[in-house]
């Protein structure tokens, strides 16, 4: 790694991208002077993630698109497939779902021939993101279950964890309620097991909505009531709306008879 880029790696670390684009920069230039194919492909890819973190998309690609021609002629599937997904995240958030989609599907089926199921398991995920945002959740629910299978292969909780947050997520949209139920609570064991409160908390806040539909008041509260103590801990931004709606649902609840979740709900 040349002193330009070790500054660069040094700044992106500590959030500073100001002199972490500046270094970036000086070391694509040192890479096209006097390295190899391999450093400035390194180079241009750290350079095109601060411009994507600067939100300064069409920089960003430029650079994707330019390592992607490198990563090309020399048949390397496994960085080819990592490229083409960081350019479906650039036109993800820059809102050309479109563009997004045709990326990740053709990073998919590079990396599935090399049998990369980490890298697999981000993509499906991401993909099924994109189609929750452009209303496509059918097609969403199925794509979170193939991520879900990746991450279980190798292992990853913490992707487990916000996928099966973000399964719930799409299945508590669509109305399907015991599907949803099933993915929140196995997301908030999986977050208890992280020692991951706040993610913990953002999921109790569905699950309180959930319980809410079902009038199972008991389990309502008893997710708000956690969900508030997680708050207060962690001095969350969400503590004074969820302590409110604790305190309400307390109230249309004493002395009446919902207190008592419905017959056949679990």
């Amino acid at each position: 790694m040349t002193p330009a880029a070790q500054k660069a790696q040094i700044y992106l670390h500590r959030g500073n991208l100001t002199k972490a684009q500046y270094w970036c920069v000086q070391a694509v230039e040192e890479a096209r002077n006097e390295g190899t194919w391999e450093s400035l492909a390194s180079a241009l890819g750290n350079l095109g993630n601060v411009y994507a973190l600067l939100e300064d998309f069409q920089q960003a690609e430029a650079c994707y698109q330019e390592v992607l021609t490198i990563q090309r002629s020399q048949s390397n599937h496994n960085t080819i497939g990592e490229t083409l997904a960081n350019l479906g995240n650039i036109k993800a958030d820059a809102g050309d779902y479109t563009k997004a989609r045709a990326y990740y599907l053709e990073a998919i089926d590079v990396l599935t021939a090399t049998d990369n199921y980490r890298a697999l398991g981000i993509l499906y995920g991401n993909l099924a993101l994109q189609e929750v945002a452009t209303n496509q959740h059918e097609n969403a629910i199925g794509h979170f279950k193939y991520a879900l299978e990746f991450h279980r292969t190798v292992g990853d909780e913490i992707s487990l964890a916000n996928t099966y947050s973000q399964l719930g997520q799409a299945f508590l949209t669509q109305g399907e309620i015991r599907q949803a139920e099933e993915c929140l609570n196995n997301a908030s064991e999986h977050f208890i097991k992280l020692g991951n409160e706040p993610s913990e908390a953002a999921v109790l806040r569905m699950l309180g909505d959930l319980y809410q539909r079902k009038r199972d008041w008991i389990s309502a509260i008893r997710c708000l009531e956690r969900t508030v103590q997680i708050d207060i801990r962690y001095q969350l931004p969400e503590q004074k709306i969820d302590g409110e709606r604790l305190t309400q649902l307390r109230k249309d609840t004493t002395g009446s008879s919902i207190n008592q979740p419905p017959k056949g709900s679990g």
